[in-house]
């Protein structure tokens, strides 16, 4: 499948060099865009590539950039001084493109995986109105009861985080082998250089257990449109977190698809019959979502009929869609009528 692929790089607030790709239709304008935010120590022009080319190819203008200390990007490698940096960052970019001429009045959709996800909720909380749609992919919002660390040990880091912000202290499982089902996926995602595979430095650990604390204690003040996905057989993110935002969330048009089997690496781990079905999920999603501005960025109102079609009555017909859950997995949806 071909694509148009470009690089670049860009200078933060901060002065630092942060690298950035984008995927486009080959023969096309983008019918909507979509900001990739992806997962920690993570990367997005080869591991989130299959992600990009399918969305491009799909019809979308896909856009990501390397967070600070990852991938590409200059930087203490997968050192996170401060969460909301990333955040900011996103943040920027992100609008930059949005503020070009030719996409001011397109769609724009937050893609996030894993802790992308907790990237992609602080960006619709920094700015509750900008974005149409949120994709989350095993999102981490909540830290489960099952591994939350007691609080005299997060006291004794604390106490410790700025002596000793970069060691490599913190024990962890072989995140990779636990997140990826495929072995040989597993094994090139493995040989990927530019994914970070060492221990989390201390700040950076606590850095993203304070994130998803504060996450789980708003999930009632998302208010996006979102469809949630997560593998049941996730042990990197539990599934009940997936659950526990789709239930707080107060979106009115909030969507959760839960993958049995599957793993946390739902577009880049599993067999390709199970990857090509999630994102065949996520387009028809996208698609049912993708509308046309206004030159004064008022959207036309949707409707849902009883058949289960959103219909805008002042909207080409073809670009009406369906939203048809697959045959495996189990889809909850709620929208407003």
């Amino acid at each position: 499948m071909e694509v148009d692929y470009r690089e670049e790089y860009i200078q933060n607030s901060r002065g630092v060099q942060l690298f950035t790709c984008r995927w486009l239709p080959p023969s096309s304008a983008p019918k909507a865009l979509v900001f990739l935010c992806h997962g920690y120590g993570m990367e997005c022009s080869n591991f989130m590539r299959a992600c990009g080319v399918t969305l491009a190819v799909a019809g979308y203008g896909v856009y990501g950039m390397d967070y600070e200390g990852h991938g590409r990007s200059m930087g203490a490698r997968c050192y996170i001084r401060k969460f909301d940096h990333i955040v900011a960052d996103c943040d920027q970019f992100f609008k930059s493109i949005c503020d070009e001429k030719e996409n001011r009045r397109k769609s724009r959709f937050l893609y996030g995986e894993s802790m992308g996800g907790a990237v992609t909720l602080l960006l619709h909380r920094r700015d509750p109105t900008f974005w149409d749609g949120a994709v989350l992919v095993a999102p981490m919002c909540k830290i489960s009861e099952k591994v939350k660390p007691h609080p005299v040990v997060v006291t004794l880091l604390t106490q410790v985080e700025e002596i000793i912000p970069k060691w490599k202290i913190v024990p962890t499982k072989d995140v990779i082998d636990s997140a990826f089902k495929d072995p040989i996926k597993r094994e090139k995602i493995r040989s990927n250089k530019l994914i970070y595979q060492d221990k989390p430095r201390l700040k950076t650990a606590l850095e993203l257990l304070r994130t998803s604390l504060d996450l789980e204690d708003s999930l009632s003040e998302v208010k996006l449109p979102f469809f949630v996905l997560h593998g049941e057989a996730d042990t990197v993110t539990d599934p009940e977190v997936s659950r526990a935002l789709y239930e707080r969330a107060s979106s009115s048009d909030k969507t959760m698809k839960l993958y049995p089997s599957m793993w946390h690496g739902l577009t880049a781990g599993e067999p390709d019959d199970n990857v090509e079905a999630v994102f065949a999920d996520i387009t028809t999603w996208l698609n049912q979502r993708s509308l046309n501005w206004t030159e004064d960025r008022a959207r036309h109102t949707l409707v849902e009929p009883h058949n289960g079609e959103y219909v805008n009555p002042k909207f080409d017909k073809r670009h009406q869609t369906r939203f048809l859950c697959g045959l495996k997995g189990r889809t909850q949806h709620h929208s407003a009528m």
